[in-house]
Order: C-alpha cells, then sequence, then structure tokens
C-alpha cells in the first residue's frame, strides 16, 4: 500500500517552518503532496497560488527529499473530497501554539468523519515556533529582511518582482 499524505495550507510564503514539515511528512509517507488552498479567512495576499505552487516547487526541488514530494493547488470544494480522490490516508498540519491546536482539532474530526482521513499534527523546531507567513509577509511588505525564515525561493520570488 502507498502511504499518501497531504499537507495543506495557504503557503503565502512558504516558511522554513513549513518545509520541516513537509520534510518529516516525507520521511513517515510513501508520498506527500504539497497543496496550496484558498483561505477565504485571509484576505488578499504576497503571491497569487499560481506563484505559490512554483515557489514550493523551486524550495522543495532544492531540498533533499524532493523525490517524494508533489505540489498541487486546490481552490474551493472540501479538503476530505480531495484526499478522498487522492487516496490519502493522512493530513499533516504543524502546530506552533494552542490557538492553532484550537483551530485546527474540530476540522481534524470533521475530516477524518468526512473521509476516513487522520490528521497527524507536527510540532515546530524551536527556531520557527514563532513565524508565520502572516509575520513574514509584513516584514516583506516593510522591506525587511525576511532570510531566515524562509527558504531561497522566497527570497528570489520576491526579488524578480
Amino acid at each position: 500500500m502507498n502511504a499518501v499524505a497531504v499537507v495543506p495550507g495557504s503557503f503565502d510564503p512558504i516558511t522554513l517552518g513549513h518545509l520541516d514539515v513537509i520534510e518529516r511528512a516525507a520521511r513517515l509517507f510513501d508520498e506527500v503532496r504539497v497543496v496550496v488552498v484558498h483561505n477565504p479567512e485571509k484576505p488578499g495576499g504576497l503571491f497569487t497560488a499560481e506563484e505559490r505552487v512554483a515557489v514550493i516547487e523551486k524550495a522543495v526541488a532544492d531540498a533533499a527529499f524532493a523525490g517524494t514530494v508533489t505540489v498541487d493547488s486546490f481552490g474551493s470544494g472540501l479538503l476530505a473530497d480531495y484526499c478522498i480522490r487522492l487516496g490519502a490516508i493522512a493530513l499533516v498540519k504543524g502546530l506552533r501554539s494552542q490557538t492553532d491546536l484550537v483551530y485546527e482539532t474540530p476540522m481534524a474530526i470533521v475530516n477524518e468523519h468526512l473521509a476516513g482521513v487522520e490528521t497527524v499534527f507536527m510540532l515546530p523546531k524551536p527556531e520557527n515556533a514563532q513565524v508565520s507567513s502572516t509575520l513574514v509577509r509584513q516584514v516583506i511588505t516593510l522591506g525587511g529582511d525576511v532570510t531566515p525564515y524562509v527558504p531561497r525561493a522566497v527570497i528570489e520570488a520576491v526579488a524578480s518582482r
């Protein structure tokens, strides 16, 4: 059996914390699908969905685990339905705080009910625990240096604008 996991997120932009979760998921599952999802609770954004997919593909290609990870986007509908179509057995989510756990727990319960897919929560490395895409976007918008928080592919994408 090919154990497939989905790592969903808005990834606007992808951070080193996201990349760490993806790499760790790649060690646990035969195949990992990173999925850029549209989150209606997050207005606007730094990159389009297509740009995010391209940046994530570049970041993953630069990493040692690239062979087992693919990147996709998912614009609308239930993530549970996407998991069923893919045959995924798990969703993998990073948790930075208790707030993330409170937010993610009901979704994990519903996804298990709708699709029979388990949610695997991963804690961040300490250096990534407080870094969010929102924070990174703010620093980029204000002209700050985000090099310690994001993969090289994000720096290159921002510089090319």
